[in-house]
């Protein structure tokens, strides 16, 4: 038998899981170390030169890499709290929090750290909260609960609501409405800043004098508090490009001017996300590249047959981070499957990019239960957690979310043993996407077969006015008896927070999204779905958001390519009426 999985990363004071130290940011070829993989420790690395130092406070869930790497990029360094008097010591304290409200606060309680930050809040010493950071600020929350929290701000932390046709989680880019002139957010004004979330405090007459800022999703709820040196916000600045730099800088140097912000157009709403897709394998000759598929099929067509090159992983995410990419994917579509976890490329990867990349990293490939050649077993959480701890904001799961949404639709039961329940058990349905790949399968009549089908805009090749959309595995090569929106309704109650929504017909081949399918999956579910594959021009771009309800479209040839530029895509869907992120 397997070991258990590990406990989830919030089981002790400062837990940080396993301690894998960086490596130079060569992200060349994939080497293994000679040495076996240390042991896990409660210590966290970091820390420099006192005078600029900033005292994190980091419980061990989620990517707090970003946060980290932010801070160094501005120029200052990092204390770590171990101990509750490291809180009250502090002279600046960021609170990243990550993860479900209920176990934060049960890890703060256990450990003296909540009677320690409220002390510290009550001498009105400088603080910063980030997401779940604002929300254990507040008296309690519904998630899970109720469960108490700080009681430093009256008000209830509550969940949106999705039963009107609201999308849950909320995450994108939005628009802040600043009600208070603070520091914090100095330059801020009329720009994007990044959400993911599911819950939110509400503004009421009890706590209006705190609120710094609000946020339309369906109603307005409190994106950012002040008072005194007390400031909190429930956007992530560390993910937010040069916006969010320049608001952390305004609460790191308080005296300084700030970075920076590039003027934009004013933002109003929640912005459709261009996101930028790197599909990352190990070429023939073993180095690590960016390369591109047609119809998943990604070697060159030429007598060499050789992996196509487009590029290095991280030059080319830092490139595209540049260039105004809302989200940047990774895709490893090479197993890796005898490497010790902690030897995994995507891991290097991921920790270089994550110090150039200031927007959100997801990781898909390889999110599964493995064993190593020295006969080590891993589960997907453990994997998962690796990756989180190495830069990713979100993971993407594929063949495993297919066999678990079967098992699912068969019995009727979620085990919650399944990696997509486990680890969005752990670490929030917003960290988990679930990638399909679907390819179309023409039929005369709906009634042929027992899943889902749409009426195509396009007709197949013997006439056929119908489609379903067979979902695969294994990158597509195995075709598995269960359509894409069976699929996604499934996964959407067994935890994932988002889907990235494929089509095989369509990959490579530059014509457009499959619209038919987008629709028929984004008016299905209540969570965001990335509409991907096909995408040839800037039209394609604006098409897919008039006609259908996705939130995202990602693509990557043209990009990679250098065919379609992301600001010209940007440029166009703002010509078009497409609120975006410029």
């Amino acid at each position: 038998m397997p070991p258990p999985p590990p406990p989830p990363p919030l089981q002790g004071a400062m837990a940080t899981g396993t301690s894998i130290h960086a490596v130079p940011c060569s992200a060349g070829r994939p080497k293994r170390r000679s040495q076996s993989r240390g042991t896990s420790t409660l210590s966290v690395r970091a820390s420099t030169d006192a005078s600029t130092a900033v005292t994190l406070l980091d419980y061990g869930a989620g990517n707090v890499r970003s946060v980290r790497n932010a801070i160094r990029h501005l120029g200052f360094g990092i204390r770590d709290v171990r101990s509750p008097e490291d809180i009250l010591a502090a002279d600046r304290l960021v609170f990243p929090g990550v993860g479900a409200f209920g176990s934060a606060m049960d890890v703060l309680t256990r450990t003296g750290m909540a009677d320690a930050l409220r002390e510290y809040i009550r001498r009105d010493r400088p603080f910063l909260g980030i997401c779940l950071g604002l929300q254990l600020l507040f008296d309690s929350s519904e998630e899970n609960g109720p469960v108490s929290g700080l009681g430093v701000i009256p008000g209830v932390v509550r969940r949106f609501d999705s039963s009107k046709g609201l999308i849950v989680p909320h995450i994108g880019w939005n628009a802040l409405d600043i009600t208070k002139d603070t520091q914090l957010l100095q330059g801020a004004d009329g720009h994007h800043v990044y959400f993911v979330h599911s819950y939110h405090a509400l503004p009421s007459e009890a706590n209006k004098d705190w609120i710094s800022s609000v946020c339309n999703y369906g109603e307005s709820f409190i994106s950012s508090i002040s008072m005194g040196n007390i400031q909190a916000v429930q956007f992530h600045p560390e993910k937010s490009g040069a916006t969010g730099l320049s608001i952390l800088k305004n609460f790191l140097s308080p005296n300084s001017s700030g970075s920076k912000v590039p003027p934009c157009r004013k933002a109003s709403n929640l912005a459709k996300r261009v996101i930028a897709c790197l599909d990352v394998r190990s070429n023939d000759s073993g180095d690590l590249v960016v390369t591109k598929g047609d119809q998943y099929d990604v070697r060159d067509h030429s007598s060499s047959k050789e992996v196509r090159n487009l590029g290095k992983p991280v030059d080319l995410a830092s490139q595209y981070y540049i260039d105004g990419a809302d989200e940047v994917s990774f895709l490893n579509i090479t197993g890796f499957r005898d490497f010790p976890l902690g030897d995994l490329p995507m891991l290097e990867v991921l920790r270089c990019a994550s110090e150039k990349v200031f927007v959100p990293l997801t990781v898909g490939g390889g999110i599964r239960d493995f064993t190593d050649a020295n006969g080590r077993y891993y589960s997907s959480l453990e994997v998962a957690s690796e990756y989180f701890r190495s830069g990713a904001d979100k993971i993407s799961i594929g063949s495993d979310a297919v066999f678990a949404a079967e098992a699912y639709l068969e019995t009727g039961v979620k085990t919650g043993k399944s990696s997509l329940e486990q680890i969005s058990r752990v670490y929030g349905n917003q960290a988990v996407v679930v990638s399909i790949d679907p390819r179309r399968v023409y039929v005369k009549n709906p009634e042929e077969v027992a899943f889902k089908t749409v009426k195509v805009s396009n007709k197949g090749p013997l006439g056929e006015e119908y489609a379903w959309y067979q979902c695969t595995v294994s990158g597509g090569r195995d075709s598995r008896p269960i359509g894409a929106y069976e699929l996604a309704k499934a996964v959407e109650e067994l935890g994932a927070g988002e889907i990235l929504l494929n089509c095989i017909d369509c990959d490579g081949q530059g014509c457009g999204f499959d619209i038919d399918l987008v629709k028929m999956v984004s008016d299905a579910v209540t969570i965001p779905v990335i509409a991907s594959s096909g995408a040839g021009s800037v039209e394609h771009f604006s098409e897919v958001f008039e006609k259908t309800n996705a939130s995202a479209a990602l693509a990557a040839g043209i990009f990679h390519r250098k065919e379609v530029p992301i600001l010209a895509v940007k440029e166009h869907l703002v010509d078009a009426g497409v609120e975006v992120r410029v």
